[in-house]
């Protein structure tokens, strides 16, 4: 009797997106943590392992598929390969509303992008959860649309001229993670990422409104070069 084959999981558009933040135990296995990898891979998911600078953790791994269950065993590998999960981000990918007329090419490019960028070398990397602020009279969700468009257009514009040094994923967690958005940095140098920061920080829609949670920062590697260093 053959297996009934469990149905998929995930958005009805565009991907789901899963970060973990890792620290090894004593039964850490690097061929394991390897075999983890490749074997979502082989599914088509998407991984980008990241060797992370500070105590916060060691190592973090940004996974997007359609199907949420193949996340889930990308977790639950890296647990059984010895990987504590200190601090994890779930999202999915997304268009944002106040950019409702744009190209179908560049609306695919946000719901099923791919990682990492592919048009440049960006080892760099970061990842910070964000919320807007909901406090007295600065509360971004009773502004008018066209507000909160004018300010989102002016932060995109701050955005843009970073274009070719950065790449940024911006996908939304509202209701699914203790943040709104999760983002998500591909630089070229590290100094482009607190510069992008940084620039950005000045817009409206950031300096008045922008909660921002921990910041991780590392490089991009190769899952083998990850291991070697745990």
């Amino acid at each position: 009797m053959s297996e009934a084959i469990e149905p998929s999981i995930g958005p009805s558009t565009g991907r789901g997106v899963l970060h973990l933040f890792c620290k090894p135990t004593t039964l850490f296995d690097g061929a394991a943590v390897v075999a983890a990898v490749r074997a979502v891979e082989a599914e088509g998911c998407q991984v980008v392992c990241v060797s992370i600078l500070g105590h916060k953790c060691d190592a973090a791994f940004m996974a997007m598929h359609e199907d949420l269950r193949v996340l889930r065993s990308l977790q639950t590998g890296l647990q059984r390969a010895g990987l504590d999960v200190v601090d994890s981000y779930v999202s999915i990918t997304e268009t944002s509303e106040y950019a409702a007329n744009m190209p179908e090419e560049h609306r695919r490019a946000r719901l099923y992008p791919d990682i990492p960028p592919r048009a440049h070398h960006m080892p760099a990397w970061c990842f910070y959860p964000m919320s807007k602020k909901r406090e007295g009279s600065d509360n971004w969700f009773r502004l008018p649309f066209e507000e909160r468009q004018r300010m989102m257009y002016e932060h995109g514009t701050s955005g843009r001229k970073f274009a070719g040094r950065v790449v940024q994923y911006v996908t939304g967690s509202t209701g699914l993670d203790d943040y709104e958005w999760g983002v998500t940095l591909f630089a070229v140098h590290p100094d482009d990422l607190k510069e992008v920061v940084y620039t950005m920080r000045f817009d409206e829609a950031s300096a008045v409104f922008g909660i921002f949670g921990p910041f991780y920062t590392g490089m991009v590697v190769a899952v083998d070069e990850l291991v070697a260093t745990l």
